[in-house]
Parts: C-alpha cells; sequence; structure tokens
C-alpha cells in the first residue's frame, strides 16, 4: 500500500468514526489530512520524475558506451596500423618541455607553441649515433 493509499484509507477512518469536522479536533484532522494528501501526492510526481531521470540516464550510458567502443576501437586500429615515435626537447628559450613526431624531425625545425621560438634539429648527429650502435 502506498502512500496515497494510506492518506486515504485514514480519510475514510475519519468518516468512519464520525468525527465531525466542525469541532476543533476535527479541523486539525481535517487540516492534517489535506497536508498529508499534498504530500503523498508530491514524493509521487518526485518518484515518477526520478523514475524519468533513471531511464534517460541509462540512454546516455548506452550512448557513452557505444561512443567508447567506437574511439577506443579507432585507437586500438590506430596503434596497430602505425606506431609513430613520439620525441621531446626542451625549448632553450621558455624551457618548456615540446612534443612531436617523425614528421616534424623530417623537416628539421619546430615552433615552440608557448613562445614562438625556432627549433632546428641537425638529423645527421641522429644517423651518426645509429651508425655507431650498428658497430
Amino acid at each position: 500500500m502506498g502512500i496515497s493509499e494510506k492518506v486515504a484509507y485514514l480519510k475514510g477512518l475519519m468518516e468512519g468514526l464520525k468525527i465531525d469536522d466542525q469541532t476543533n479536533e476535527g479541523k486539525m484532522f481535517t487540516a492534517i489530512l489535506d497536508v498529508l494528501d499534498e504530500i503523498a501526492l508530491e514524493i509521487e510526481d518526485l518518484t515518477d520524475e526520478v523514475m524519468e531521470l533513471g531511464d534517460g540516464l541509462d540512454v546516455v550510458s548506452d550512448d557513452l558506451g557505444d561512443v567508447e567502443d567506437i574511439v577506443y576501437d579507432d585507437e586500438d586500429d590506430f596503434d596497430e596500423d602505425e606506431e609513430e615515435e613520439c620525441y621531446a626537447t626542451t625549448c632553450p628559450e621558455c624551457e618548456e618541455e615540446i612534443y612531436f613526431d617523425d614528421t616534424v624531425l623530417e623537416d628539421g625545425a619546430l615552433l615552440c607553441p608557448n613562445c614562438g621560438a625556432k627549433l632546428e634539429f641537425d638529423l645527421s648527429d641522429l644517423a651518426n649515433a645509429e651508425e655507431e650502435d650498428e658497430d
């Protein structure tokens, strides 16, 4: 039995006991039952809203799961197809660490995203180091 049914039962009980709503006690019981009835209706409305929010949250959660599947599946495909090396250097001007990939290394230069200073790379030193490692 829900709250509304219990309040209705109390109203019926009050009528069955023939409590006169013109007496002070009767007026008090009637006022209390009216407040209880309003509280019961408000609780039912809130319960309905919570259920709707729960359903909406389930839909959003399912959609997020679909997005995660797409994103993480794409990342897995990317990792398997192309494994680019990532390099890091420190800008001599602002001393911020900068990360870059092979394409920037092949260009031989990079602009610091923090201060705009131009950093140049000499690949001949890298090639010489690789040759020494092979020997």
